[in-house]
């Protein structure tokens, strides 16, 4: 279905961005996050007909807390950090076809005081709503780290993109300053961000290349952050729309995409060719536009490897051209294409993206202040989940 343009992004709403300080579970977290997108959108939370939430959480709890009487769709999306951006497609589709007015797409957990390891004993503790439940672990990609990595010991998302890291500096030389332009432009942008976790905490190429090692090739600073938090992005068909606080964002193509074989890395025969590099070309299209007309890019950063592959998989730059490409600056603000212009998961929050999804909105908005992008009219925001699903929405105002 050819959506484009039929459908806007209304409102966006966040909660502060934490690390463990915040006594709110994971679902009033997000309560919050929708209450305050529904009032920047200029509507009762009641008028919502749609919610899109992460997985492992109900959409019928949130419906419940809400006062929504009438909830007409609801889909989960169970690809992790490219769920967020994949809503938003979904959520087009839903307002475009008429089987909803209003749909909420929602992003939010405790990603770090409910996630993070503990020291002392360990206690029993409730399962954290936002957390994967039992009866959605046993996915394709869990039970293929199970059964084939966990028993040499590659069990997280630091070592299994390391694979994909590391190969890539073998084939293209790839070097650490090369991805290290992009941990700094993110820090440098969160400096102009008030709500971005590192800000007053800058960040010079030194600093990130004496780090101290997470998982080689991978320092400390090419690691998102963990945090606590929620973000909603209320989608609405543009009738609707009519007469709302905020100036309405078109969502003018988006698309999804999966890599292929989806649950191993190791056995791909290309191992760059990852889920954006089917899907990015379709929103493309979709959009009538190319990849150079953006005034920015909101790319999925848990780490800066993963930031450079996408670039690569849209054809920002060729495969190792990222070195020339990132060259006095080009993805900061004020360059030719600033990325991440809120600080990123790398150093604003870690929310699945769906902070990416609010930055992108406001900047089409003109509300971001100092870190607003010059005359921005057209802007993309992408999501990178598992082992490489993703997902891309071509924004403009």
């Amino acid at each position: 279905m050819n959506f484009s343009d039929k459908a806007v992004i209304t409102g966006v709403g966040e909660t502060p961005y934490t690390r463990g300080h915040v006594n709110k579970s994971s679902v009033q977290l997000m309560l919050e996050a929708i209450r305050n997108a529904a009032a920047d959108a200029g509507l009762r939370p009641d008028e919502l007909d749609g919610i899109i939430p992460p997985s492992g959480i109900f959409s019928e709890e949130l419906a419940a807390n809400l006062g929504i009487a009438d909830m007409r769709y609801s889909v989960t999306i169970l690809t992790g950090g490219a769920s967020a951006v994949t809503g938003i497609q979904d959520a087009a589709t839903a307002v475009a076809s008429g089987l909803a007015n209003h749909v909420c797409v929602v992003g939010g957990w405790k990603g770090y005081s409910a996630l993070r390891p503990k020291p002392g004993p360990k206690r029993k503790t409730p399962a954290e709503p936002g957390a994967v439940p039992k009866a959605l672990s046993k996915t394709a990609m869990t039970l293929s780290t199970r059964d084939f990595y966990a028993p040499y010991g590659v069990t997280l998302p630091v070592q299994l993109y390391g694979w994909l890291a590391t190969r890539h500096r073998q084939l293209y030389g790839t070097s650490p300053e090369d991805t290290g332009a992009i941990a700094i432009a993110a820090r440098k942008h969160a400096q102009l961000n008030e709500k971005a976790l590192m800000k007053d905490q800058e960040l010079t190429m030194e600093q990130y290349l004496n780090a101290r090692w997470i998982s080689e090739p991978f320092r400390l600073y090419d690691c998102c952050l963990e945090t606590d938090g929620a973000c909603a992005i209320i989608v609405s068909n543009p009738e609707r729309a009519k007469g709302l606080a905020k100036k309405p964002i078109y969502i003018a193509g988006a698309a999804e995409g999966h890599p292929y074989p989806a649950d191993d890395i190791a056995a791909r025969p290309d191992p760059f060719q990852i889920g954006l590099s089917y899907a990015a070309q379709k929103a493309f299209d979709m959009a009538g536009v190319k990849v150079h007309d953006m005034d920015f890019m909101q790319i999925y950063d848990c780490f800066t490897y993963v930031v450079m592959l996408q670039m690569e998989a849209m054809g920002v730059f060729e495969r190792g051209g990222i070195a020339d490409y990132v060259k006095g600056g080009t993805i900061e603000l004020g360059g030719a294409c600033p990325i991440n212009t809120h600080g990123g998961l790398l150093s604003e929050a870690h929310v699945a993206g769906a902070n990416h999804i609010v930055e992108a909105t406001r900047q089409l908005r003109g509300e971001c202040g100092e870190r607003q992008v010059k005359d921005a009219k057209l802007g993309l925001v992408t999501g990178w989940g598992d082992l490489g699903d993703g997902s891309i929405a071509v924004l403009h105002n």
